[in-house]
Order: C-alpha cells, then sequence, then structure tokens
C-alpha cells in the first residue's frame, strides 16, 4: 500500500424534468456532446435511475461517480467539469439511497418509502443502491472507454464489492471516505481484498475516518492501494469542492489528479 500526505492549502449539470415512463432504456440521447445532457438509465433490478453524462473531447477514460448519503448526483456539478478539464469524461448518477443535500435526488424521489416505522437492518437501504451502480457500469460499457469507479461516503464503500465483481472491467477505483458501513463490519475489507486494479482511498482527517480508510486499503492486494491522509479534508467528496473544503481542496485536487494519470494518463 503506498500512503501519501500531502500539504498545501490554495484554494451544471443541465436536468430534464420529466418522469420516466416505464422502465428507462440504458442508453442516453445526447443533443450537443461538449455539455452536460440528463438522462435515464435502468438499474440492473429494474427501477429508472437519473444521470448526467458530461463528456470531455477525446476521453482517456470514463468516470461513474457515485454520491453519498442524503445527496445526489449534483454532489459533482463542481466537480465532474473539472475532470472532462482533465481529459476524463464523467457520469453522474443519483442512486436510490440519497436526498436533498446537493439537490434534489430524481431517483430517489421516485421510490416509494416503506410503509411504517418499521426497523431496517443497518445499512440496508445503502446495499440497495447497489444495482443502481451496476446499472451505471453496463450503461458505460457502451461508451468504449477504460470504466474507473468514484464513490463518496457509503458509495466510496460499495464500489469495492461493485469492482470485486466486475473483473476485467474496471480500470481504477477511488474511495472518498469509505468504512464499513454495512451490518457485515468486514464486508468492504472482505471485497476490497478481491479488487485487483490500482485504488486511491481517502478521507477526511477525522482519526475514525482515517482508520477505517487504512483498514481498507490494507485489504488491497499487490500494493495497488494508495491511501491519502489530507491535512485539511472533510467527509466525502466534498474534499474536492472549495466552498466545502476551503483549506484543502486544491491540494486534495492535485492528489487525485496525479493518481488518475499513474491509471489513464
Amino acid at each position: 500500500m503506498k500512503r501519501l500526505a500531502m500539504v498545501g492549502a490554495l484554494l451544471c449539470a443541465s436536468c430534464g424534468t420529466g418522469a420516466p415512463e416505464g422502465n428507462a432504456s440504458n442508453v442516453a440521447t445526447v443533443e450537443e456532446p461538449a455539455q452536460p445532457n440528463s438522462f435515464w438509465l435502468a438499474a440492473t433490478d429494474g427501477p429508472n435511475v437519473r444521470g448526467t453524462i458530461y463528456r470531455a473531447d477525446n476521453p482517456k477514460a470514463i468516470i461513474l461517480l457515485f454520491h453519498q448519503a442524503g445527496s445526489g448526483r449534483g454532489e459533482y456539478a463542481t466537480i465532474a467539469p473539472r475532470l472532462v478539464a482533465a481529459g476524463y469524461s464523467a457520469l453522474a448518477i443519483d442512486q436510490r439511497a440519497g436526498g436533498g443535500l446537493f439537490g434534489k435526488n430524481e431517483t430517489a424521489a421516485l421510490i416509494t418509502p416503506p410503509a411504517g416505522n418499521a426497523a431496517r437492518p443497518e445499512g440496508q437501504e445503502y446495499l440497495a443502491a447497489k444495482p443502481d451502480l451496476q446499472g451505471a457500469i453496463e450503461w458505460a460499457r457502451r461508451e468504449n472507454l477504460p470504466i474507473i469507479l468514484w464513490g463518496s461516503s457509503y458509495s466510496a464503500s460499495l464500489v469495492f464489492p461493485v469492482a470485486a465483481e466486475n473483473p476485467g472491467s474496471i480500470k481504477a477505483v477511488l474511495a472518498f471516505s469509505p468504512g464499513e458501513y454495512f451490518a457485515d463490519k468486514q464486508y468492504v475489507e472482505n471485497a476490497a481484498a478481491k479488487v485487483t486494479v490500482p485504488v486511491f482511498i481517502t478521507s477526511s482527517p477525522a482519526a475514525g475516518e482515517v482508520a477505517a480508510a487504512r483498514a481498507i486499503a490494507d485489504k488491497v492486494p499487490g500494493g495497488k492501494a494508495t491511501l491519502y491522509t489530507p491535512v485539511d479534508g472533510v467527509h466525502g467528496s466534498s474534499t474536492l469542492i472549495a466552498a466545502r473544503d476551503p483549506k484543502g481542496a486544491e491540494a486534495n485536487w492535485r492528489a487525485v489528479l496525479a493518481f488518475l494519470k499513474t491509471v489513464a494518463g
């Protein structure tokens, strides 16, 4: 495992609004390739998932952007354009486990909440989003580009089992504040042990988050994990948003872009 510590502090998506009729096909209609475009794709278990595609000219890879709890694809409204500027296309989706932290989550809005107040097993709602991630991969295969997975908080954990279950299809993984957020407290570590591609793992500087990230990084075989502990940072992908992490965002971006360059040019 590689460990990085960087010192430094410097430092929209256009959305369609109509709900789908029936099940969405896994095909996007893109009228202006240089602009972000929103569309519906299909999760592998059937439900419709809202996504926004940001296209780069001559992209080196396509990065699939998955959000944190209580959030949606708007989490990447400032992150995806910067990835495009660096030469990567990016698809951000609204997972069914999410909310309005960065604007409306259109996928979650279609899901009927469970009746009553019955307690659900720990992390069940997060695991339910796994077919949304897989649906994004199935859509991305049609792009004929290397596929990179990027997760934030609970989705930073889900990208490990998803990557392990798609051998040969995933080029690299980035995980922002992963942890054992599920009932099985070894679920993510066990999945990380099966991931054979380069992995970038980071967290906020909080001791608990750093320990959780390190435990997962230690399980990635073959020295393929890069563990980056920021001097200044916040939870999840927000560590790259200047408005949320004004002291650390730029230094953290440098670490991310350096990793991407090593895996996709």
